[in-house]
């Protein structure tokens, strides 16, 4: 008998090989778990992604600098069910905070952007809601580190129709608390006044800015008004200029105002204009490459008009920010007929500035010069109108290359031929909201392209008869112990023959 056949040699191989086994196992284990923590995949695979974060905040919180803590006074036991609901939809969304915001700390360079959640019960912890400021149950309270403060209602975290949810936009206005919190200074817009501008304070569908000027400030942005006849100057600090749909001239001095503001102070702005409308800052887009025609684009292809008259713009430049989530998203642009707006063929040799077309009408239209002329039916007329496809949107920005091994950004001009793109009305379409956004995001330089939009709320309704009740009851107290009880005794059966 060799020495290997013996019992106490067996049974140290059985030893060894057990601890082989765990060995093994334990190595295998540890290595998915490091596997699964540093070379991970997540896939949101429900409708409407709502369990994942848009580009537009994931980007917002690459660039946090100082920490935010999140205290939420929502409970999951709370008597009001719209409130038990919110709770279970803000702590799947706060989720994702967190997993984005974690790469957020580098200690070597004192940057800690982390996202933190506590979860706060201000009956059984009376004290430390009140060293929070905390009166009420129900809210969010977003903090900084320098003690900024947001407080978000639970009832500001939904959109109603009829006193009824009809939508989820809780990363919309969560995005919007952290922006506010973490940024103490704020991008100052100016809405310009004094030529018949829209207002950010009218209401109208037509005239009225208000819808704008609410989705700005959700963005952490200043906006007030600027009337360069009583001001006679352009504030310190002012980040961009909005000139709304103008229906009158500018003065020269308020031109060279403009023009001094984009040269020597690197200044922002976005110009919507109206045909027919005479404006009066011709030399200030002459310096900039740009060239308003006076005429109306007119098409007849079925197709890029709408039962009202509108236009339908589809060709859209994909790879500039401000039209990026356009293209993305195959949404087309819906305007009122514009004017023609193009790079200026006579503009001066400058190779610091960049002029870009971004939308351009289809290749069946036209510029109509006479379009004054009522009793004339719009008709294309060679070498006079302008054969299409014709610009709607053109963007001019001077770059300037110094000797340091990089650029330096100067100033950024949005020019487009249609003056109520960014209305009230209008901005009840996807188009006109992603355009509006991403044109603000990029003259300022906070340069995101994604518009948030909310979540539906998604609603499931069983109507079963009493008959098809009793049915199912009968299926859940026999069928699947009965099937179960089946399979047992099959395999029962089998092993014992």
């Amino acid at each position: 008998m060799l020495p290997i056949e013996s019992y106490r040699a067996a049974r140290w191989l059985r030893t060894i090989n057990l601890v082989l086994q765990a060995v093994l196992f334990l190595t295998l284990f540890g290595g998915l778990n490091y596997l699964s923590i540093h070379y991970h995949w997540r896939f949101d695979l429900s409708q409407h992604r709502r369990y994942s974060l848009s580009p537009e905040t994931i980007s917002y919180l690459g660039e946090l600098l100082r920490p935010v803590r999140v205290v939420v006074t929502l409970t999951p036991d709370s008597e009001n069910p719209e409130a038990a609901q919110a709770y279970q939809d803000v702590q799947n969304l706060l989720r994702e905070y967190l997993y984005a915001s974690a790469t957020n700390y580098d200690p070597k360079a004192g940057r800690d952007g982390r996202i933190s959640v506590e979860y706060l019960d201000v009956y059984q912890r009376r004290r430390d809601a009140e060293a929070l400021g905390i009166d009420q149950p129900d809210v969010i309270l977003l903090l900084s580190a320098d003690n900024h403060r947001h407080i978000v209602p639970f009832n500001d975290l939904y959109l109603h129709k009829e006193r009824r949810r009809e939508a989820f936009q809780g990363e919309q206005v969560i995005t919007a608390a952290i922006l506010d919190v973490s940024s103490p200074v704020k991008k100052k817009i100016y809405f310009l006044a004094g030529h018949g501008e829209m207002s950010p304070d009218d209401v109208s569908p037509v005239r009225g800015l208000s819808v704008l000027c609410d989705e700005l400030r959700l963005r952490n942005y200043d906006l007030e008004g600027l009337d360069l006849s009583l001001t006679k100057r352009i504030p310190d600090g002012t980040d961009l200029i909005i000139i709304p749909s103008p229906q009158g001239r500018f003065q020269p001095r308020e031109e060279e105002l403009l023009r001094q503001y984009l040269s020597t102070h690197a200044g922002r702005i976005i110009l919507t204009l109206d045909p027919a409308r005479e404006f009066g800052l011709d030399n200030l887009l002459f310096d900039w490459g740009v060239r308003v025609d006076d005429d109306v684009i007119f098409d007849t292809n079925p197709e890029v008009i709408t039962d009202n008259g509108d236009l339908m713009i589809r060709h859209i430049d994909g790879s500039h920010p401000v039209t990026k989530g356009l293209a993305d998203y195959k949404v087309p642009l819906r305007i009122s007929p514009p004017r023609s707006v193009r790079p200026d063929p006579s503009r001066p040799l400058d190779n610091a500035l960049k002029v870009s077309i971004l939308a351009t009408s289809s290749p069946t239209s036209w510029g109509e010069f006479g379009y004054r002329l009522t009793s004339v039916l719009p008709a294309f007329t060679p070498g006079s109108d302008l054969q299409g496809p014709l610009g709607v949107i053109v963007i001019s920005e001077r770059v300037t290359a110094g000797a340091l091994p990089f650029s330096v950004p100067g100033g950024r001009l949005v020019v487009i031929g249609s003056g109520d793109i960014f209305s009230n009305r209008r901005l009840t379409d996807q188009g006109s909201q992603i355009l509006c956004i991403n044109a603000v995001n990029w003259a300022v330089d906070r340069d995101t392209q994604l518009h948030i939009p909310p979540r539906p709320i998604e609603r499931f309704q069983l109507s079963l008869s009493e008959e098809e009740l009793a049915k199912l009851r009968l299926g859940l107290l026999f069928l699947l112990p009965g099937s179960a009880a089946l399979l047992g005794f099959i395999v029962y059966w089998t092993r014992r023959h």
